[in-house]
């Protein structure tokens, strides 16, 4: 396979017909765009949102674009164990089955903070949050045809470092970036674990990565440089979704397992295979964040 699949784009997706999705974090930027994109091709979008009110202007705006799109809100607070666990419930109760999960939601260089169980905030919500809610959706992911999970990352990844010792930064100056990175690192090895397990299990469930490259959108909006900087590098977030649209619903997909734009250092540019640094591969650090996550968390993940 060459790098480059094809130049594709979100309106070269297949009908996703008789498919439900979950996008958490989608009533703005790139999640956004995915639910629009996945509900304009016929599948059933759940908007998993901590804002019911920017969630319904967001649907408003998809049916909009979209007449006949089949769109749903959800609550989901990422940052409480406890909202994620009621999500969870829910779908089940309305749900027979989820098809596409795509583990979109996050915060980025936020002031100090935590989660309403006490974690950080960025590696509580970006990725214990997402570790409990795709831990909790098994049973509806296992019910469906072809189910893909798709967890998104980031090219700071490549900087990140996880410290199992202080994973929650209480033991020295707090870091926004470096907490940063070790979340998008923590998400990266929980998707590239996460498929191995899955096989393991003889699973049919696929797992895949992927980022967005530098996109324009509001997750940098802590950040006054990143805010004068995304309208002349930034790529618009329709661009910015594609890696994680090809990942949830495209065949040649299952060729590699984490996916992002391929240009200069692959902030920008056409979908295809992107960096799993040594970090990211690291399969014996993969088990011990596994392993601790479900210590702090008290979800134990069944597959």
């Amino acid at each position: 396979m060459k790098k480059i699949d094809i130049k594709w784009k979100a309106e070269l997706m297949t009908s996703q017909t008789g498919k439900t999705a979950i996008v958490t974090g989608s009533n703005t930027g790139i999640g956004y765009h995915m639910a629009l994109a996945l509900a304009d091709k016929g599948a059933q979008v759940v908007l998993a949102c901590r804002n019911l009110d920017k969630a319904e202007k967001a649907k408003a705006k998809m049916i909009a674009a979209s007449p006949d799109a089949m769109i749903q809100i959800e609550e989901l607070d990422l940052a409480n164990l406890a909202s994620v666990e009621a999500f969870a419930t829910r779908m089940a109760a309305n749900h027979d089955s989820v098809d596409i999960l795509i583990n979109n939601a996050g915060v980025m260089i936020p002031p100090k903070s935590t989660t309403t169980d006490g974690f950080e905030l960025q590696i509580g919500t970006n990725h214990f949050g997402h570790f409990a809610l795709t831990s909790h959706l098994m049973p509806l992911l296992s019910a469906a045809k072809h189910p893909r999970v798709v967890t998104l990352s980031s090219i700071a990844h490549w900087a990140g470092r996880i410290d199992l010792a202080d994973i929650n930064g209480e033991k020295k100056k707090y870091d926004k970036w470096g907490m940063y990175s070790q979340s998008k690192l923590a998400n990266l090895l929980f998707a590239l674990e996460l498929d191995r397990r899955l096989k393991a299990a003889g699973s049919h469930i696929e797992s895949f990565g992927s980022h967005p490259g530098y996109s324009n959108t509001d997750l940098q909006r802590y950040s006054l440089a990143w805010r004068c900087l995304n309208p002349l590098f930034g790529m618009s977030p329709v661009k910015g979704a594609a890696p994680t649209l090809y990942a949830a619903t495209h065949p040649n997909a299952t060729h590699h397992r984490y996916w992002g734009p391929i240009g200069l250092l692959e902030a920008r540019g056409w979908t295809g295979k992107a960096k799993i640094t040594p970090h990211a591969a690291d399969e014996e650090m993969a088990r011990q964040l596994w392993a601790h996550t479900e210590e702090l968390t008290g979800i134990k993940f069944q597959l």
